[in-house]
């Protein structure tokens, strides 16, 4: 919850945390650990701007959010401007997407596609365009449209089940 006050406090139009700060806490408390997500991994806060797509813009906001909450690893992306990068980093271009949802979406996993942000009177939402049942069911599996090749090498790279034995795989 700090995290959501923090980002609704940079009063961004269009927000959402999510990606494994969202699976991670879902998956620690699954396996009844306490959740302590500061101390797992980064906190991605993904907001949606077409008009400022410049990589300073995200740094800024990333420096004043690791400023108000110094205990947690923040990461700050622009979803309107992931298309002009992504190539550079993957390996493979992406069409730029039309929205914030749009972009969550197009995370690799489904249980990772969820979001959540909060709203003025501290109303919990949801993004989660290919639902919550992975997430919950503890079930690692490619989003539609997925590139193969860059899931199972995420999946290599993440070994979700050695940290939450109760996870299973969809292969590919």
């Amino acid at each position: 919850m700090q995290a959501l006050y923090a980002a609704r406090e940079l009063n961004l139009s269009e927000w959402c945390i999510g990606a494994g700060a969202v699976r991670n806490l879902v998956w620690d408390v699954a396996h009844g650990w306490e959740p302590l997500p500061h101390q797992h991994s980064d906190i991605d806060l993904c907001y949606f701007n077409a008009g400022d797509i410049r990589p300073e813009r995200d740094t800024a906001l990333q420096i004043m959010l690791q400023q108000k909450l110094p205990a947690f690893k923040w990461e700050v992306v622009n979803q309107a401007g992931v298309h002009s990068w992504f190539a550079d980093y993957f390996g493979y271009a992406i069409p730029p997407f039309t929205n914030l949802s749009a972009a969550v979406a197009s995370w690799p996993e489904t249980a990772t596609a969820v979001a959540v942000w909060l709203d003025e009177n501290d109303g919990l939402h949801i993004i989660a365009p290919h639902g919550l049942t992975d997430l919950f069911d503890l079930w690692v599996r490619p989003s539609p449209g997925c590139n193969p090749a860059a899931y199972r090498a995420r999946v290599e790279a993440k070994q979700y089940a050695l940290r939450w034995p109760k996870v299973r795989q969809v292969p590919v």
